[in-house]
């Protein structure tokens, strides 16, 4: 087993964060990453609302913060956590490829995954014509007809980049208003292939012969009419869930599934936090992220010296 003074769970940017503060700290810290460092904003195609920085895409941030974790000293080790043992003065974390690690703190930052939209077709046509991140899979559909369904930021995000590459954008909505910021829900009305379906919900994804998406039937939620929308992709944007099942027996979790942590990040076991979207908040975003990362990180640390 190889031990750290602090387990990270989640290579994103509160997870980031929290190795840069621990590392400049003096305490080594390990960050376990499953998939890529960046979480949600590496798929992100412009960042623009994070101060100091006009704009710069969620790949570049990630690819920046990544490095400057790393050159602090972090030890970041991509594979997913399998459990943990997370009660008493050692805490215990093993992971996918098999390795078990130890820590006298662990913070809890593996941030939240895409929501799925729970009807027939959706996962049977997952990967073909399925997708879940517009900037990752929209240029296998440049010049093709496409659906969005969400209303939020994300949603807004991803219709205006596909409409960039795509003859049509159908973005489905279940309300006559956006939740997204007014910058986005301006930006909609200048694009001519971007058609707004009001009052709408999906149905079903629709399977051609080739047995790959061929369009999408949507219901209106006031005639409940049932109409059919040709496109090749479906891209869903309608909202994150957290993914904390494994810790729900040790950490507790609120009604949504997100860990009990207030501005502190302190969870109800002592020498646990909960840092970033994973956590129950008001606002998910990549500055809120970094910051709960800064102050998770000053916990741990607080959380260290009164062990010894």
């Amino acid at each position: 087993m190889k031990q750290y003074e602090v387990i990270i769970i989640g290579g994103g940017p509160a997870g980031l964060t929290a190795a840069i503060y621990l590392e400049r700290a003096g305490h080594p810290c390990l960050v376990l990453e499953e998939y890529v460092c960046g979480g949600q904003m590496v798929n992100t195609p412009e960042v623009e609302n994070y101060p100091a920085l006009s704009k710069i895409s969620g790949a570049e941030l990630s690819s920046s913060l990544y490095n400057q974790a790393v050159e602090q000293g972090a030890t970041v080790e991509f594979d997913g956590v399998v459990s943990a043992d997370l009660e008493g003065p050692e805490k215990k974390v093993t992971t996918l490829g098999g390795m078990t690690y130890t820590a006298k703190a662990v913070i809890i930052a593996n941030g939240a995954k895409r929501r799925k939209m729970g009807i027939p077709g959706e996962e049977q046509l997952t990967g073909k014509g399925v997708a879940y991140c517009a900037t990752c899979d929209g240029g296998f559909y440049r010049g093709q007809k496409v659906v969005v369904v969400g209303g939020g930021n994300t949603a807004l995000e991803d219709a205006l980049y596909l409409s960039n590459i795509c003859e049509e954008v159908h973005l489905i909505h279940r309300r006559d208003e956006f939740r997204a910021a007014k910058v986005l829900v301006d930006a909609l009305g200048d694009r001519e292939n971007l058609k707004i379906h009001y009052f709408t919900v999906p149905h079903e994804v629709l399977a051609g012969e080739d047995g790959k998406v061929r369009g999408l039937a949507v219901k209106n939620v006031q005639t409940e009419e049932i109409s059919e929308i040709p496109a090749r992709a479906v891209f869903v944007a309608i909202g994150l869930e957290p993914d904390n099942q494994r810790f729900a027996e040790q950490v507790q979790l609120d009604q949504a599934g997100y860990i009990l942590a207030g501005e502190d990040c302190h969870t109800n076991l002592a020498g646990v936090f909960a840092a970033g979207d994973t956590r129950t908040k008001t606002l998910r975003q990549i500055v809120t992220a970094a910051g709960d990362g800064a102050v998770a990180a000053a916990e741990a640390g607080n959380y260290l010296a009164s062990c010894r």
